[in-house]
């Protein structure tokens, strides 16, 4: 990112708009950069001003994970983009056992796109940046024209380190494992469309979005049994389960009067015909740990605030088709299959 000096004004934003000139890599968009993204990121790596960030050498292993966020509207109850993406990426790296450390950040601007609204959604990325005590290192800037980028998009990239004995993965599943979820589900996907529906609700639902790397950090200090984690986004926890389900080679049972869903949300989703189990959540996670081990885990999950509402939902079994099951509230069984078509897209 680059600095600008002798800018002829400051930016504007009571009336002033993205215009092309501020993508063109001229005047406009140094003063951008410099007044707007350098002034509210600011740190010491990104005060280098270059291409690229030289960054210090870090302990452990490292963790990268990559992100694209398009959601629609961008200003949402309980958050906007910019929080959102770093948040996103942050618990990408969590779900790794990861701390996250740094973060470079793509913005791509449709041209008329207000000011006043782009200072505070990168005033929201600086808070949630600071909060999950990482620095935002590098960027770019690109406008496009009217019609063409809905608003606003914005890539991330993040780097985290893995501290020595850590190693989460999906493979590492086996049959008897017990199925943690650190929350109640579907917050993030009903707030979104909430907005979109107008639905009149008497309470208003907040989006969950939420960086998880304190939780993770407790959870992992109970003990090396923690098989794997995952956060239930895009898909939800239907996606999430078949994803881990598929990658183990082993069956999942969980019990639908064990997952946590809040009554504001279970009445929306049936206002708006979705199925709960596969909307979107963006400060949740789900974690499976040997069954020895999973009282323990649970009360170190609900000993955090981000983890109160914790609850064991199922067990794995093995299963040769990889098939995720749930026993209903009606004592039946019914199979919780991947997502067919698009249920609530631009939702992340």
């Amino acid at each position: 990112m680059t600095t600008i000096r002798h800018a002829s004004k400051p930016l504007d934003y009571t009336r002033g708009v993205i215009d092309l000139s501020h993508g063109s890599g001229g005047r406009a968009m140094a003063q951008l950069i410099s007044e707007l993204f350098a002034k509210e990121f600011a740190n010491e790596f990104l005060a280098q001003g270059n291409d690229q960030a030289i960054l210090p050498a870090s302990a452990g292993r490292l963790a990268l994970a990559t992100d694209s966020f398009v959601v629609s509207p961008l200003f949402f109850p309980g958050g906007n983009i910019g929080e959102l993406a770093v948040n996103g990426t942050v618990n990408d790296l969590a779900m790794g056992g990861a701390r996250p450390l740094h973060l470079t950040a793509s913005f791509i601007i449709e041209e008329g796109f207000p000011l006043a609204d782009l200072r505070h959604i990168v005033i929201a990325m600086a808070h949630a940046a600071s909060n999950a005590e990482l620095s935002i290192v590098a960027g770019d800037t690109k406008v496009v024209e009217r019609g063409k980028a809905d608003g606003l998009f914005i890539c991330t990239t993040g780097l985290g380190s893995v501290p020595a004995g850590c190693n989460l993965s999906g493979k590492a599943i086996r049959p008897g494992d017990q199925i943690l979820l650190s929350g109640t589900i579907g917050d993030h996907g009903v707030a979104i469309m909430g907005c979109r529906a107008n639905l009149g609700l008497s309470t208003q639902i907040i989006s969950d979005t939420a960086a998880l790397h304190g939780l993770v950090t407790v959870m992992i200090e109970t003990g090396p049994s923690l098989r794997c984690m995952r956060d239930p986004t895009r898909g939800g926890l239907a996606v999430t389960l078949n994803e881990l389900a598929n990658q183990s080679g082993v069956g999942m049972l969980i019990y639908e009067d064990r997952i946590p869903i809040k009554e504001e949300v279970a009445a929306a989703c049936e206002i708006l015909g979705l199925d709960p189990l596969y909307v979107a959540n963006e400060g949740k996670l789900i974690a499976i740990c040997a069954p020895e081990d999973a009282p323990e885990l649970l009360a170190a999950m609900r000993s955090h605030p981000r983890g109160q509402l914790a609850t064991i939902i199922g067990e794995v079994c093995s299963d040769p088709r990889s098939f995720v099951r749930m026993q209903t509230a009606f004592g039946g069984t019914r199979v919780v299959d991947w997502l067919a078509g698009v249920q609530l897209p631009r939702i992340c």
